[in-house]
């Protein structure tokens, strides 16, 4: 079995728990106004990779990530979950952690493979409001909250990500509503508040893509403190 494949990096840090091999996965159901890689939108492109010569790189760093893992990042890695499935047996049969970082976006009848054989679920809630969601992104959240709803009966960990752009997802309102929505999962282990940044607006030029987001400045840390208290007041560790 072959998939597609963007770009790996062999020593990350922000894509779970310790030092990790990240694998980014080519193709998203997504169009996230605020995507720092909108080179990965399109599928069956990258490059082609079969699981077996992935889990012999993998191997070769090891020692390297056994405070870590792998995590399947991307793009979105549940567009191709029978390929992030045969990935994760080998890490399994080789010991080694394994995380997918998602949105949630794929139904769960079309990734259950995969995630059912995954340690960890990096799951990004775009917004709580599902209107607000869409526009956001083209898609509402439905199928990120029946996945979660799934993780709570699989006792499955879970880390949710939330990016906060200013005038956008930082309504103070519609976070007090995630987090008391949140608060009611016992799998969830930490939140992550992740402030917007522009870095991958080149890539949107490169493309020749319209940036809505151009005038967009980064949030203050007045309010990336405030949202974090926000949760933490429902009971949820917040890094």
């Amino acid at each position: 079995m072959f998939g597609y494949i963007h770009s790996i990096e062999t020593c990350g840090t922000v894509d779970g728990p310790g030092l990790r091999y990240v694998i980014f996965f080519q193709g998203c159901p997504l169009r996230c106004k605020y995507c720092h890689n909108p080179d990965t939108w399109k599928a069956n492109a990258g490059c082609r990779y079969t699981a077996d010569k992935l889990i012999r790189d993998i191997i070769k760093y090891k020692n390297f990530i056994r405070s870590g893992g792998v995590t399947l990042s991307g793009g979105e890695p549940l567009l191709q979950a029978e390929f992030a499935a045969q990935i994760f047996k080998g890490c399994r049969d080789n010991g080694i952690h394994t995380a997918i970082d998602t949105s949630g976006a794929v139904p769960l009848e079309n990734c259950r493979i995969a995630v059912d054989l995954a340690d960890l679920i990096l799951l990004d809630i775009k917004s709580i409001d599902s209107v607000k969601c869409k526009e956001l992104t083209g898609m509402g959240n439905e199928n990120a909250f029946n996945m979660l709803d799934y993780l709570e009966k699989a006792k499955k960990e879970v880390w949710i990500r939330h990016v906060i752009i200013p005038g956008t997802t930082d309504n103070y309102d519609d976070i007090e509503k995630m987090a008391k929505r949140l608060s009611n999962y016992t799998v969830i282990s930490r939140v992550e508040v992740l402030p917007f940044h522009k870095m991958g607006e080149f890539k949107w030029k490169n493309l020749g893509l319209e940036y809505e987001l151009e005038d967009t400045p980064e949030p203050a840390k007045e309010s990336i403190e405030k949202i974090k208290n926000i949760f933490r007041d429902y009971g949820l560790r917040v890094d």
